[in-house]
């Protein structure tokens, strides 16, 4: 009999099968027969000959006869997980042992179950898709037996091992789920190595699909382990308004708590379920949720995301830690970026096993590895976070490291500069650690000097404005440190272009200086001042600020005070044109400074004066300062010094019409940015001009647009307002005027 024959016999079969009940059995029996001379007949490929014997049993067997437990149904409110359902059920149906690993409440059940009822799912392994929640009876071998036993359907009483239940669960095809897995798998739990193995053997049966959900990773070598990840914002929406019945639009203030909350699937649950059952409207759960945090995500029925973290703590593979791991969790949940790796040493240099304890974190779930950090979701920061960091010793001694780290002196003429560079890399934890005991320690002095130095290491390294800036405003007038305080905000407000601001801050604190009779103080922020008022173009008011600085410190015997303050007054007066008395004023400072040591302040004069030639047309000189300047500024990687250098070296080509090299030194400009967002919108801004020279005015426009959108972002008014002119200029040329707002 040829394959279409045989194919044609089990048809009649299954058509004649519907007539009666009584013939169900023996139906049964004569498809499984037919599936076997299909296969030993060769016709068919052997995997849709298996696939189509399992429909027509299937279709053949109620469910109600088929022994054992059906699974549970799925989540209604279940989204953007389709991804990584299709890849699970392309591993279930190649029979490829899975585990889900991720922390508590980020959905890995949610997954199992929506894959156990998957319509490819139900035909591959018809009825003998089995859920076993490991959570629900003790952590023993012989009770997982008897539940592996009873939810299969083989009917064995008390087995001791596989060995009884092999003939049955070789039977057929199945896939097993063993949900929260991590409750017998646990390494440090009772029977911990035989139900390892047991587990071991069962992914290794042919015919079955294991597929693990745990927190912990200790699962067996031959799973393919999938980390389940947070929600998107868009299944985050759906998941809290398929809960959350609103007929106003989706609100951005719910989509801010969304987002706080990391996209946590429990926690969007949570809070969704809570406001849905208070019957709040959007103002009231935004209120809520910031008195109360995390601790607003607890259901009226218990459910709550302490339970589910508590779980993770109290298993006996955290326990075993001993009393530091919950200490030094705490310290890891406290800060917003996590602990870097390479800081655990110096960081906790009393815990001698540091190392393992983290690593034992990420196996537990409770954190994970991201970019040299160990870190945790928000809402698992948020609950494991001490509630009084003046209570966690570990906490305390790792503030005061970190203050010890940042008072270092930053001499960028030292080899040691680029180690004070680590401040790039964490400049967000060392803020928060500030914030947070700015308000609860204000009375300690060093808690606002490190605020000082963590700003001086911003400045150098990493320039952006700080969350810090109102309070430092707000310390009283009479604060022994206030100058200094407000001159290290300025230079942060400077490096952004936010000069105005700087100004009035630098007024204030050169006010509180000579009150005070500060004459060194005084004349550092004078000559801050004269620079701001340069690039604000109060050419003729910085030049008198910048010359009285030069005598404090002349008075004062400072030289090097002296030189620095020199260097601003030459700027000023090549700003002002007056470029003869701009070259005195820079050879007066390389005078003034030792032959060694001061390489930092030798660079500023040699760009200076490669400025001061540039506006003189003498090209020759201006790019032999420039070069030099070049020269010092690379072994030390000074990256704004290098950034000014090569806008200059840009501006000079392009107003010589050398638009390739002009071009070269943008981009080697743009090399330099160092991360911050003035120095990107500058590069766009000379990007813009070399443009606009060769008459690429579209390319020129669309430039100047962007760099003036970064300007207006950090607030730099100057630049904006020298943005809005450069482009009014490009519109009356090209006769299209740029939209409301745009520029």
């Amino acid at each position: 009999m040829n394959t279409q024959a045989i194919v044609s016999e089990a048809l009649h079969t299954v058509v004649k099968g519907q007539e009666s009940n009584d013939s169900r059995d023996l139906l049964v029996s004569d498809t499984s027969s037919i599936h076997y001379r299909m296969s030993a007949h060769g016709g068919l490929d052997s995997n849709e000959v298996s696939n189509l014997s399992c429909r027509w049993t299937n279709h053949l067997t109620p469910e109600s006869s088929i022994p054992g437990e059906c699974p549970p149904l799925p989540s209604r409110t279940f989204f953007g997980r389709d991804e990584l359902i299709e890849k699970v059920v392309d591993l279930a149906e190649k029979l490829t042992p899975i585990a889900l690993i991720g922390a508590g409440g980020i959905g890995k059940t949610s997954i199992a179950l929506t894959v156990l009822h998957h319509d490819r799912i139900k035909q591959r392994f018809g009825h003998h898709r089995r859920f076993i929640r490991c959570d629900r009876f003790p952590a023993s071998s012989a009770h997982l037996l008897q539940r592996l036993s009873d939810i299969v359907g083989a009917g064995v009483q008390n087995p001791e091992d596989l060995t009884p239940l092999r003939t049955f669960l070789s039977s057929k095809a199945m896939l097993i789920v063993l949900d929260n897995a991590e409750s017998i798998l646990d390494p440090k739990g009772t029977d911990a190595r035989k139900i390892y193995t047991m587990v071991e053997e069962l992914t290794r049966f042919s015919n079955i699909c294991v597929c693990i959900t745990s927190r912990i990773s200790t699962t067996p070598p031959g799973c393919k382990c999938l980390r389940v990840p947070t929600l998107s914002m868009d299944a985050a929406q759906d998941t809290f308004y398929g809960i959350y019945d609103s007929d106003d639009d989706r609100s951005d203030v719910v989509n801010g708590i969304l987002a706080e909350l990391d996209f946590h699937p429990l926690s969007i649950t949570l809070l969704a379920t809570t406001a849905h059952q208070n019957q709040w409207d959007t103002r009231r759960l935004s209120r809520e949720w910031e008195q109360r945090r995390t601790g607003l995500l607890q259901t009226q029925h218990d459910e709550s995301l302490a339970a589910a973290i508590e779980l993770s703590l109290a298993s006996p593979l955290f326990r075993e830690l001993g009393p530091d791991a919950r200490a030094l969790l705490g310290v890891a949940a406290f800060f917003p970026q996590g602990i870097d790796e390479n800081n655990l040493e110096w960081l906790f240099p009393t815990i001698s096993n540091r190392t393992h304890i983290f690593d034992r974190f990420c196996i537990l779930s409770l954190t994970h590895r991201s970019n040299g950090f160990i870190t945790m979701l928000a809402p698992l920061r948020d609950y494991l976070s001490p509630d009084n960091p003046k209570t966690s010793p570990l906490l305390l001694a790792a503030k005061e490291h970190y203050f010890t780290r940042m008072s270092v002196d930053i001499d960028p003429n030292m080899p040691d500069f680029e180690a004070t560079q680590w401040i790039m890399l964490e400049d967000v934890n060392v803020e928060h650690l500030l914030d947070v005991f700015t308000t609860i320690d204000a009375n300690s002095d060093g808690v606002w000097d490190a605020c000082a130095d963590f700003m001086k290491h911003l400045y150098w390294h990493k320039k952006r404005l700080t969350i810090l800036k109102q309070k430092i405003e707000d310390l009283p007038d009479d604060h022994r440190s206030k100058p200094k305080y407000l001159f290290r905000l300025t230079q942060l407000l400077t490096s952004v272009g936010n000069d105005v601001e700087c100004k009035r801050l630098l007024t204030h604190a050169v006010n509180l200086s000579r009150e005070r009779g500060d004459d060194d103080w005084m004349a550092t922020t004078l000559a801050e001042l004269s620079d701001t008022n340069r690039l604000l173009g109060f050419h003729k008011e910085g030049i008198q600020q910048a010359k009285e600085a030069v005598g404090v410190y002349e008075r004062l015997g400072n030289a090097l005070g002296q030189a620095d303050c020199l260097i601003d007054l030459a700027s000023l007066l090549c700003s002002d044109n007056r470029l003869d008395a701009a070259e005195e004023a820079a050879f007066r400072a390389i005078d003034l400074l030792p032959e060694e040591g001061e390489q930092f302040l030798v660079c500023q004069s040699h760009r200076v004066l490669g400025d001061i030639y540039q506006s003189k047309g003498d090209t020759e000189k201006a790019i032999h300062n420039f070069e030099v300047a070049i020269g010092i500024a690379s072994p030390f990687n000074w990256h704004e010094t290098l950034f000014w250098i090569h806008c200059g070296l840009a501006r000079l080509f392009r107003d010589e019409d050398r638009f390739d090299d002009a071009q070269a030194h943008i981009e080697l400009a743009k090399s330099h940015t160092a991360d911050s967002a003035y120095f990107l919108g500058r590069a766009m801004d000379e990007q813009a001009w070399v443009w606009y020279h060769q008459n690429r005015l579209e390319e020129a426009r669309s430039e100047a647009l962007r760099a003036a959108d970064v300007y207006e972002k950090l607030g730099a008014a100057g630049d904006v307002g020298s943005c809005r002119w450069f482009l009014r200029h490009i519109e009356k040329e090209l006769n299209t005027p740029v939209a409301s707002g745009q520029s």
